[in-house]
């Protein structure tokens, strides 16, 4: 991506980058070698299911399945889900149409890594814990997440992280495989 992202993340504010953190020359490298880390953890990676949560997590997730796929753990699946419904901030946050989920099959007994772009207050990850219920009960789930910014709300930590980003609560990330930026969210 050239230039400087742009991205309306609600119909009330913009993002407006104002650092470029990391290229996407390194979000591919970030990935590959959180990768190798999933892989160091999970040598027996014949139950490893990669899920991506809507939306910023997908393409993440597709991405890291790829790489631990060229490591040679081709018996690992990805999957997408869609948090939407799980959400405890709906009364805030106005319910949007669902997404897609796309479960491959019963996650009973699998390991599961939930992958998510930005991990903020934790919110996200708690709902996806609940959400995951209605596939089974895995035998592990850990958490991937491209950028750690701090803030949580919850007791939440990731398991794998990309780059630890320190920020204050007025920012805003925005993180992709074209890179990772911070900014502001302005009124539209």
């Amino acid at each position: 991506m050239t230039g400087s992202p742009s991205r309306e993340p609600s119909a009330r504010a913009v993002f407006v980058p104002t650092s470029l953190i990391l290229s996407s020359d390194d979000v591919a490298r970030t990935l590959r070698r959180m990768a190798h880390e999933i892989l160091e953890h999970h040598r027996d990676n014949e139950d490893l299911v990669i899920i991506g949560l809507q939306t910023g997590g997908v393409d993440v997730a597709r991405a890291l399945t790829a790489h631990v796929h060229e490591l040679g753990a081709t018996s690992a699946v990805s999957g997408v889900l869609d948090v939407a419904y799980w959400r405890d901030d709906a009364h805030v946050r106005p319910l949007v149409d669902a997404t897609s989920t796309v479960i491959p099959g019963d996650l009973t007994n699998r390991v599961v890594i939930l992958v998510d772009d930005v991990l903020y207050t934790g919110r996200t990850i708690r709902a996806a814990l609940n959400a995951l219920s209605e596939w089974g009960r895995p035998r592990l789930i850990e958490l991937a997440v491209l950028v750690d910014r701090g803030h949580r709300e919850l007791p939440i930590r990731p398991d794998y992280v990309g780059k630890n980003l320190p920020t204050a609560p007025r920012e805003a990330v925005l993180a992709s495989l074209d890179g990772v930026w911070i900014g502001v969210e302005e009124a539209s």
